[in-house]
């Protein structure tokens, strides 16, 4: 062993430091891999479909960010557009070229949507969402859908997915009663009654904070139509669809045209950044046109818009085509590995999403979702993954990102290291 290699920092000595000085050791609780076991790896950096730990192993990367790095980490031409960005300073709390060039660019791309506001994250988009929603109806209720994410606040954050559904947190303590009484949930998949009491209706159009769970036929449609007889504004958290399935989001996907989308990830080419969007009747009920208050210091940040543009430019029907090619490869690859093994799984895939769940039956809601969890079987995949060199998520509940620098090499490498896996799994 080299004098370089001993003297690394170690994942153990990071986390122990890091547990002294950060809630959990980790700003995002997934990260803390609670829910698979073992010690969190930290990134030191990470290069087109890889990602380098601080003990300088290499892993295959499917976690992409959760979704935002669709290009490969470190893009040259990414990094480009950063540090020409940087150059002219990294916040202003004013307006610039730059967010109105990104608001242009997505206005354009989704049918539809004819204003956006761009803020920091994603939780800042459904949150300003709802709001808005509430503010243009003058009602209160909202309805959200049995493990949807849409962000950490108060009135969405109930009967969550993501990270919330993988430590088995199904409220989060500190949110009064009151922020949550006006929140009714729904399994997906499912139409509930609706009437005109309701202000909005939030829905991931595929539901990617549980695994990866399609729609069912009819299901967007249905909700579009009861929410139009309604005058109830429809939501769309395509915070990890938008931009994902293809060059128009999710509702160009699906055929299906929400009042309001939530976008994030992809939008900002991995720097922070959230968007909601929508008709113009509705946006310009926001401050300060109109009366809905909404705001922040970092929105429109300079560095993060003029990354998202460049992100949005290089993404071409040709992109998307590839991204589905490659995701049906790992997905098809990822199924025969668990069947050749006899372990009962399925791999269910929508466009570029690719989720694991294990069990006979394929998953359409949270309650199934979950079923699949209890049998207790992803934190080994994902051991033994981890182990091969190749990351998955360290949550049962999140998709399987597959990104533009994951060529055939990659995909078939992790099918044979998957192959591996699942005969170790039944050892």
């Amino acid at each position: 062993m080299s004098a370089q290699r001993r003297s690394r920092i170690t994942n153990e000595e990071l986390f122990e430091r890091a547990r002294r000085v950060i809630p959990g050791g980790v700003n995002s609780p997934v990260r803390a891999f609670k829910s698979v076991g073992g010690t969190p790896f930290f990134v030191a950096k990470g290069k087109g479909a890889y990602l380098y730990d601080e003990e300088g192993r290499s892993y295959v990367d499917f976690i992409q960010s959760y979704g935002a790095v669709i290009l490969g980490h470190a893009d040259s031409r990414v990094t480009a557009a950063i540090n020409h960005a940087a150059l002219y300073g990294s916040t202003f709390g004013a307006p610039t070229a730059g967010e109105v060039t990104l608001a242009e660019m997505i206005v354009e791309r989704v049918r539809g949507c004819d204003m956006v506001r761009l803020t920091s994250s994603g939780t800042e988009a459904a949150m300003s969402a709802i709001r808005l929603a509430r503010g243009f109806t003058k009602r209160d209720k909202i309805l959200k859908f049995d493990g949807c994410y849409h962000g950490h606040s108060d009135a969405l954050l109930v009967a969550g997915g993501s990270g919330i559904a993988s430590l088995g947190i199904p409220d989060s303590v500190g949110i009064p009663k009151g922020a949550v009484e006006d929140t009714i949930v729904a399994p997906y998949n499912e139409v509930p009654p609706l009437d005109d009491s309701y202000a909005a209706v939030i829905v991931e159009p595929v539901a990617a904070n549980m695994g990866v769970v399609p729609p069912k036929h009819g299901f967007l449609e249905e909700l579009r139509k009861k929410c139009t007889e309604n005058g109830i504004v429809l939501i769309f958290d395509e915070v990890i669809t938008g931009f994902r399935l293809g060059p128009g989001a999710a509702s160009d996907y699906f055929g299906v045209v929400p009042d309001i989308w939530c976008f994030g990830k992809v939008i900002g080419g991995g720097m922070p950044i959230g968007a909601f969007g929508g008709k113009r009747e509705i946006m310009e009920q926001l401050a300060p046109v109109g009366p809905v208050y909404q705001a922040g210091t970092l929105s429109g940040n300079p560095i993060a818009t003029a990354t998202g543009a460049i992100v949005l430019n290089l993404l071409d029907a040709g992109s998307y085509q590839i991204l589905a090619i490659r995701a049906e490869r790992l997905a098809r690859g990822l199924s025969d590995a668990f069947a050749s093994a006899g372990i009962e799984a399925q791999v269910q895939r929508l466009a570029t999403l690719v989720g694991v769940f294990f069990g006979s039956e394929p998953v359409t809601n949270y309650a199934e979702a979950k079923r699949s969890v209890a049998l207790g079987l992803y934190p080994q995949f994902f051991n033994e993954m981890l182990g091969r060199g190749v990351a998955f998520a360290p949550g049962p509940f999140e998709a399987i990102f597959v990104g533009l620098k994951h060529t055939e090499k990659e995909i078939d490498r992790t099918v044979e290291l998957a192959s591996e896996a699942a005969k170790r799994m039944i050892s």
